[in-house]
Formats: structure tokens, C-alpha cells, sequence
């Protein structure tokens, strides 16, 4: 019986290859966005602290510079998280396009599968072709040697 070679094996191989790759990436544009996330959270927890500071400093004795200091850092505070949620929403879109990506490259590469399995299919449907025509043949040389032996 002869062995089945799927002549479009090394397309194959290659999709798997874009998939693996088409993982990682999306794995390295999920980690990127949990850091951005997790710098917007310092952020914020950075600014809760100064809005807290400039609460008790409102509680105790008025120092207008240190209110003042303290709103600034506040202002400076909010303008590094807008800032940060568009870094955020940068990582967003990454992590999106991957997912995008990985979806089609695995679409294909299940496209090419299916191309290799009805390969196959069609490789056993000849192969039984061929072995029934050639019992056929030997049950008739058979029967033929049997009919010029009487």
C-alpha cells in the first residue's frame, strides 16, 4: 500500500508557524496592556493620596503653599492619567488587531486542514479502488485458470 504525502504539507506547516506566532504576539499585546493598566491604577491611587494629603492639610493649620503645591500635583496628577488611559487604549487596539489576526491565521490554517483530510479521503477511496481491481483481477485470472483446467 502506498503512503499518502500531502503535497501541500509545507503550506501546512507554515500556517502552523503564523499561529504560534499569531499567540505570542496577542500574548505579548495582553501582558503590554496589563501593564498600562496597572500603571494608570498607580496613578490614580498616586492622585487619591494627594487629594487625601490636601484633605488633611484643609483639617489642620492653612498653609496657602502647601495647598497650593498640593493642587498642582493634583493637576499634574490628572494629566498623567489622561495620558495614560490613551496609552491604555493604545494597548486596547494592540490586543484587539492580534486577536484579529490570530482569528484569521487560525481560519486558515483549519481551512488547510480540511483541504489535507479530504486529500486523504481521496487517497483511501483510490487506494480501496485499486486494491478492489486488483482482487478483481485475480479472482478472474483465478476463475479463468479453473475453466481451462476442466
Amino acid at each position: 500500500m502506498a503512503k499518502f504525502r500531502y503535497r501541500m504539507q509545507s503550506i501546512l506547516n507554515i500556517k502552523y508557524q503564523l499561529e504560534n506566532q499569531a499567540k505570542m504576539d496577542l500574548g505579548r499585546a495582553q501582558v503590554r496592556l496589563m501593564e498600562e493598566e496597572e500603571k494608570l491604577q498607580t496613578l490614580i491611587d498616586r492622585k487619591e493620596a494627594y487629594l487625601e494629603e490636601g484633605r488633611r492639610m484643609r483639617s489642620k493649620t492653612l498653609h496657602v503653599s502647601e495647598l497650593r503645591d498640593n493642587s498642582n500635583a493634583v493637576s499634574v496628577m490628572d494629566e498623567m492619567i489622561d495620558r495614560q488611559k490613551e496609552q491604555v487604549a493604545k494597548a486596547e487596539e494592540a490586543v484587539e488587531a492580534a486577536r484579529v489576526r490570530l482569528q484569521e491565521v487560525m481560519q486558515e490554517r483549519k481551512m488547510h486542514e480540511r483541504l489535507k483530510e479530504k486529500a486523504l479521503e481521496q487517497f483511501r477511496r483510490e487506494e480501496n479502488a485499486a486494491e478492489f481491481k486488483s482482487v478483481d483481477e485475480l479472482t478472474s485470472y483465478t476463475y479463468g485458470q479453473r475453466g481451462k483446467e476442466e
